[in-house]
């Protein structure tokens, strides 16, 4: 069976999967989408990038909240922004789409897929796939070197911006009265 451009579809007996959550608005309709499809997602809310911490706290209680009113398993990656700032030395200067936004996906989904090995899950996805501003080509090749890297993981490539989850992205932000940002998150993106 072919895909049609503007479908989503689940793998081959995927139930269970890793959720890398960068925001509850961009996390919404992705995870509706899969509870209604049968995925079952696990939260995973790793975003060492974000700056500054009051800016990370204020998107951590809003994932959180999320996911406990759907009765989700909700897991805190450790806010280490020094760490991820030595990641991605050097390339502070790099436009938005650059190399610092690939380095950055690629830190990040490395740490998912290192999760979903820790739990037991084969699956791991990323909401950053749902922005439409951020580049799709350095989202998935983020995934397969986390993927290559971890083994016994697979990367779950998907544009989620697909099938009306934009949309519906927008509905559910006003239904659960979720913080929206601004920025993607690091200081090198609020310029």
């Amino acid at each position: 069976m072919s895909k049609k451009p503007n479908e989503i579809m689940v793998p081959a007996g995927v139930q269970q999967v890793l959720l890398h959550a960068c925001c509850a608005p961009c996390s919404s309709a992705i995870v509706e989408w899969m509870l209604a499809h049968g995925v079952r997602p696990t939260i995973f809310y790793f975003n060492p990038n974000i700056y500054p911490r009051e800016e990370y706290d204020i998107r951590k209680e809003e994932s959180k909240r999320h996911a406990e009113s759907l009765g989700l398993q909700w897991i805190d990656g450790d806010y280490d922004h020094q760490c991820w700032l030595e990641a991605v030395r050097g390339l502070e200067g790099e436009p938005e789409r650059g190399s610092r936004c690939l380095q950055c996906f690629s830190y990040r989904l490395k740490a998912t897929a290192l999760q979903a090995k820790e739990l037991g899950l084969v699956y791991f996805t990323t909401t950053l796939a749902s922005s439409r501003w951020k580049s799709l080509e350095q989202i998935t090749e983020a995934g397969l070197r986390a993927q290559t890297t971890v083994e016994g993981t697979v990367f779950w490539a998907q544009n989620w911006r697909k099938g009306g989850l934009q949309e519906r992205r927008n509905q559910l932000l006003r239904e659960y009265n979720f913080y929206n940002q601004q920025y993607c998150g690091c200081e090198f993106s609020q310029r």
